[in-house]
């Protein structure tokens, strides 16, 4: 009988998996990954509640039950690499480091040194011949966060949700008796719960007061706590003026001022080439050797695709992408298949 270790967070999407795993004949073991274990100012960490409603479930389906701490490498891994993004001025995105670093990395690999066969979660992917495709939902699908995950890990995986959307993910619970069925989706930051990135970011770094400066007119027309706290495009929190919006159009680090325009169209805003770095391929054997490919990409989760063609580190736009920063990733698709990706270069 094939061995199926399950990572459950006591949501609904894994309680489902771990299910619909055992009802196909698998054996089953849930494994609680605590990554996360820290309470922040005002919030505390969701981790012990998670873990009983994961436990709960895994009662409910009679299927073995373990916790696998991952929190020293997940600070390593994931927390410090995101608070040493932004120090740069950059933009991050912790999930698919989490992703990268612990779940198909770190998970994998103890669960197969437990005697596991394949792991799953409850991603909304799928998987085919090792190729990571977009799940049946597109407005649920995960394959952004997934895309530095490589080909070997993949044929490791099962993704059981990826033929469902998330209303039938949700009836299939009920009508299993699984208590999470109801329960609300994480939102906010991928391992403290509902605490924003500001606040998070204000326990790691000191608030320094500087300038924001209005690129037109190159006045001063405000003040805020800290660039690190600012990223392209942003509207809300600026907290200057009346009439129309203002958008943050840039940001020096070194100086500590953000720039702001009310301008949608000023050219810092928008990006006809994107430079890339650490670019990644889920199976490089099967990438177009063409020394121009064409791509459709993602630039943020449920962003639309967009065509593109990569020359080399460069990323040449069908249409012009707004508020594209250094730091965030850029995903490659082709025909519904996810095949990897890059991150913005400075």
């Amino acid at each position: 009988m094939t061995k199926i270790f399950v990572g459950m967070s006591g949501g609904v999407d894994s309680s489902l998996t771990a299910a619909l795993l055992k009802e196909r004949g698998y054996e089953v073991t849930g494994v609680y990954m605590k990554n996360w274990t820290q309470d922040m100012p005002g919030m505390k960490c969701p981790w012990a509640e998670d873990l009983a409603d994961a436990k709960r479930v895994a009662v409910h389906l009679g299927i073995d039950f373990e916790v696998f701490d991952f929190q020293n490498e997940y600070k390593q891994k994931v927390v410090d690499y995101m608070v040493d993004e932004y120090k740069k001025g950059h933009t991050p995105n912790p999930d698919i480091m989490c992703n990268q670093e612990v779940k198909f990395r770190l998970f994998l690999d103890a669960a197969l040194k437990r005697g596991a066969d394949m792991i799953a979660t409850g991603h909304y992917a799928r998987v085919e011949n090792s190729n990571l495709q977009m799940a049946k939902d597109t407005n649920k699908d995960q394959t952004y966060f997934l895309y530095r995950v490589n080909g070997e890990a993949l044929a490791r995986t099962l993704f059981p949700l990826g033929e469902y959307t998330k209303p039938e993910v949700r009836k299939m619970a009920e009508e299993r008796g699984l208590m999470t069925a109801s329960k609300p989706d994480s939102q906010g930051i991928c391992f403290v719960g509902q605490i924003g990135i500001r606040d998070f970011l204000s326990e790691y770094v000191e608030q320094k007061p500087g300038a924001i400066i209005d690129k037109q007119s190159g006045e001063r027309i405000g003040t805020h706590d800290g660039a690190i706290f600012y990223t392209l495009g942003q509207r809300h929190g600026l907290d200057v003026g009346g009439g129309l919006p203002y958008y943050v159009v840039g940001k020096d680090m070194d100086k500590n001022e953000v720039y702001v325009s009310r301008d949608l169209r000023d050219e810092s805003l928008w990006r006809h080439e994107i430079k890339l770095t650490d670019i990644h391929w889920i199976n490089p054997h099967s990438v177009i050797s063409d020394s121009e490919t064409k791509l459709q990409i993602r630039v943020r989760h449920r962003a639309p695709l967009v065509d593109a063609r990569l020359d080399g580190v460069v990323l040449h736009l069908a249409e012009p992408e707004r508020a594209v920063t250094t730091g965030q990733s850029i995903v490659f698709y082709n025909d519904g298949v996810c095949l990897g990706g890059g991150i913005v270069a400075p």
